[in-house]
């Protein structure tokens, strides 16, 4: 084939492509692609905190941004972490029969199976959002949006040992919610890669409420650290109370620096744990994107009929050398 051929062939293809691209972008409603397009949809979405709460408030702020750029019909829902308020939720919200519902997956697969399966059957589109549920989704569908839980928690302890100067035989502390088997998967993660790394790990197993006051932690924390008084490294399983990791270090009579206190999500008070020396690493999960893009994808479902998102929101980590660079939007509730 010449090249004059070649070429004639490529613009062929190019026109036919565009061509088709053209006709289905006709076929859509005509005000498909104009400001608020999604206004006829209703969503339900699962905050999953308290009102308030740190970590919530952004996933909140995520979501009524998305509904004010699109304009669906949204009905938040606050959980305060509770995994089985949130299948009783989800349960009411498929009765409902909205046409899309983001769901946080802290329940995990055997507790959200059955109300997927009768979304599914009412036609409702899924998005699940924080923790995921791969089981579901293969199962009836639906997309992610939010870090993988046990790759960002290895991630977060490789990280942790190696900036913490940890070497074969120091111990560390690992807070979390061990026992559940979907949302506990990252911080069993990080104990996986410490230990793994010869670091010898105490695990408190925290509780529901801790995240809605994490000065609940007080006592167990600071007994943990009395009784363990070569700690090197104590790691937390959310913002609320990595945010509160001054006020643990002080009970426990310990000063900034004395301990590399690490964890996951950023917020305005984990800014001033950065600023004052007492937090030293979190990993970030970006939960304004985990407010966001569920109801961008859920509209785009319901109105556009695409796939669902499935998208990893680890950004990478944060450090007392660049922690600055988010600050101001961590202070905002926004990041």
């Amino acid at each position: 084939m010449s090249i004059t051929t070649r070429r004639t062939v490529l613009r062929s293809t190019v026109v036919a492509a565009a061509t088709a691209l053209c006709a289905s972008i006709s076929t859509l409603p005509a005000n498909a692609l104009d400001a608020q397009w999604c206004k006829d949809v209703h969503i339900r979405f699962f905050v999953g905190g308290a009102e308030g709460d740190a970590f919530g408030t952004i996933v909140y702020n995520g979501a009524k941004q998305a509904a004010a750029d699109l304009g669906p019909k949204v009905d938040y829902i606050f959980s305060g972490w509770d995994v089985e308020k949130m299948v009783q939720q989800l349960r009411e919200a498929v009765a409902v029969k909205p046409q899309g519902i983001a769901m946080m997956g802290h329940p995990g697969d055997a507790a959200i199976m059955p109300l997927a399966e009768q979304a599914h059957k009412d036609g409702i589109k899924m998005m699940y959002q924080n923790v995921p549920v791969p089981t579901v989704v293969a199962a009836f569908g639906g997309g992610y949006v939010g870090a993988q839980q046990e790759q960002q928690g290895r991630a977060l302890g490789a990280e942790a040992f190696k900036l913490a100067g940890l070497k074969a035989g120091d111990k560390a502390i690992m807070i979390g919610p061990f026992e559940n088997e979907s949302r506990g998967a990252r911080e069993r993660g990080t104990v996986a890669a410490l230990k793994e790394a010869g670091v010898d790990v105490v695990q408190i197993n925290s509780q529901t409420e801790w995240a809605a006051d994490p000065n609940l932690a007080i006592p167990p924390i600071t007994a943990a650290l009395l009784n363990n008084p070569g700690v090197k490294a104590v790691g937390y399983p959310g913002g609320q109370m990595l945010g509160n990791v001054a006020t643990y270090m002080q009970a426990a009579g310990r000063k900034p620096g004395d301990i590399f206190n690490f964890g996951f999500d950023t917020s305005p008070q984990i800014v001033e744990a950065f600023k004052g020396g007492w937090v030293q690493l979190t990993a970030d999960q970006q939960p304004f994107m985990q407010g966001y893009l569920p109801i961008l994808s859920l509209c785009q479902q319901v109105v556009l009929g695409l796939a669902p998102m499935n998208v990893d929101t680890g950004a990478g980590f944060v450090t007392p050398q660049n922690y600055e660079i988010v600050s101001e939007l961590a202070k905002q509730a926004l990041r």
